[in-house]
């Protein structure tokens, strides 16, 4: 085999069009592995722990082409590139092309109906100009950004907060407006829920949770995973429960969130029972988690669900720790506040206050130490210049791949999950890679157990039982509940005591 590497100077695309051609380019007769992407940061260690020597005169306003090949001819693998590049890059024609689009957010919304959101989708750095103009036009706005300067949010929300406009985000992932999901949306029923979050991930555990209860919503508004946060003080979640509050559809609240500023909590708490409509409060803190706020949000709309759906047979582990690998940060963060009921030490790059930290660079080295760890690799560090893991598995898989040649671990926790704008197929990019994990495990005298929590709705794209049997038939067992999950995952590393924690609907 042998590697090639080449610096493109000048030339950009952004991340998502990079992993179709990085996607398309592997797919190609000879080509082992192959990475197309801005020569970031992250992108750089990427690709040096994938075994890529890169040029050290690259920079980010570069775009690296590495490929590795084993009988392809360079010259065919580079006229490859160059096609995929101009297939994927080549603008769609909608419309009169006779007339030039907008090319700001302030003159597309001159001639844009009253009422209309708008969503914005640029780099953080650029994220904040395009979002004011939204607000200073007296526009909702989702900003699906991440890497927004924590102190441009406060301005954004304090601008929107004196015009009665909602701000979604920045990092906003997932929203429900008018029946259309925005983000990594589920495809969801209508319903009397209305639901505010400051998470992503969290949001789509809850509609999917509802879901299988038969209970739809009115609408999920994301407010950002900071918005709770000490500096940000829950501006945008004061307008979103405002706004559901006036909404004839809506009879009853959840609001969601990772685990928030004590003080900012207690705030929302008491605005909460100001409203008329009533408000059941989701914040992660030690002895609650999701599935235990949705039970309880569906005793008061008088539904009695069924025990949540999982797929697949427990098995045992051998000795070792507890390795979670997440692309869905408030799910991490849960999964996290439920093992450390019964895990000494956690190691994560997302830690709890006073955990133990990972840098990001130790995560893509796989350098993770002796503890049981959390992982998160959907946050803005390992982001960078990269499509999220819901859409780009590599970190993931890479990190997967380690876990079955590693002796230290025992056990691995993931979260798939499902909805429009995610991987389209999951389960066939995961079950052969988990079913690879446990059998060099295996070769290797070790059993390697793999939990999974699949969060998706009976209506998502990717088809959420073939998604459920395909991860089964891999070997993993597979749980509706990331709650449920990580209890089983702890249990079984953790002393026999943990193996009796349960959930509603879980027998110990």
């Amino acid at each position: 085999m042998t590697d090639h590497v080449r610096i493109r100077s000048g030339a950009y695309a952004d991340s998502v069009t990079l992993l179709q051609v990085s996607k398309r380019v592997a797919a190609f007769a000879g080509v082992v592995d192959a990475q197309v992407a801005m020569a970031t940061g992250l992108n750089l260690e990427t690709l040096a722990a994938m075994g890529f020597d890169v040029p050290p005169e690259a920079t980010p306003n570069d775009m690296v082409v590495a490929v590795r090949l084993d009988g392809a001819v360079l010259d065919d693998v580079l006229v490859e590139v160059d096609a995929a590049l101009d297939e994927v890059s080549r603008p769609a024609v909608d419309g009169d092309a006779t007339v030039a689009p907008p090319r700001t957010t302030a003159s597309a919304l001159r001639g844009a109906p009253a009422d209309a959101v708008v969503l914005v989708s640029v780099p953080g750095a650029s994220a904040f100009v395009e979002a004011m103009d939204a607000v200073e036009a007296g526009h909702d706005v989702m900003v699906f950004s991440d890497n927004v300067p924590v102190a441009q949010e406060v301005a954004l929300k304090s601008a929107a907060a004196g015009r009665d406009v909602l701000v979604m985000g920045p990092d906003c992932g997932t929203a429900v407006v008018g029946g259309v999901g925005l983000g990594f949306a589920n495809v969801v029923r209508p319903g009397p829920v209305g639901i505010v979050a400051a998470s992503g991930t969290g949001t789509q555990q809850v509609l999917a949770l509802l879901d299988q209860a038969g209970v739809g919503v009115s609408a999920a508004l994301g407010v950002g995973g900071r918005d709770l946060s000490a500096a940000v003080g829950g501006l945008s979640t004061r307008t979103a429960l405002a706004r559901l509050d006036d909404d004839p559809a809506t009879s009853h609240v959840l609001v969601v969130s990772k685990p928030p500023a004590p003080q900012v909590a207690a705030s929302i708490e008491a605005y909460a029972e100001s409203l008329t409509v009533p408000v059941e409060l989701a914040l992660l803190a030690p002895g609650t988690d999701l599935t235990l706020r949705t039970e309880a949000l569906l005793d008061s709309l008088g539904v009695r669900p069924e025990p949540w759906r999982r797929w697949g047979q427990p098995e045992e582990a051998g000795p070792g720790r507890l390795c979670g690998l997440f692309v869905g940060g408030t799910l991490c963060d849960e999964a996290m506040l439920i093992a450390s009921e019964h895990l000494d030490e956690i190691r994560s790059n997302i830690p709890l206050d006073g955990g133990l930290g990972l840098d990001p660079a130790a995560v893509l080295a796989g350098d993770l130490g002796d503890a049981d760890v959390m992982i998160d690799f959907g946050d803005d560090a390992l982001t960078v210049g990269r499509a999220h893991p819901m859409i780009d598995p590599t970190l993931r898989l890479g990190a997967l791949r380690r876990a079955g040649t590693d002796p230290s671990t025992a056990a691995v926790l993931l979260d798939v999950v499902l909805g429009h704008g995610a991987e389209p197929d999951p389960g066939a990019v995961l079950a052969p890679a988990i079913e690879a994990a446990r059998q060099a495990a295996a070769d290797a005298g070790r059993i390697l157990a793999v939990v999974v929590t699949l969060v998706g709705t009976s209506s998502d794209p990717q088809g959420l039982e073939r998604q459920g049997e395909a991860l089964a038939a891999a070997g993993a067992y597979v749980f509706s509940s990331n709650a449920e999950a990580t209890r089983h995952a702890v249990g079984l590393v953790a002393p026999a005591a943990a193996r009796t924690a349960t959930t509603a609907g879980e027998a110990p």
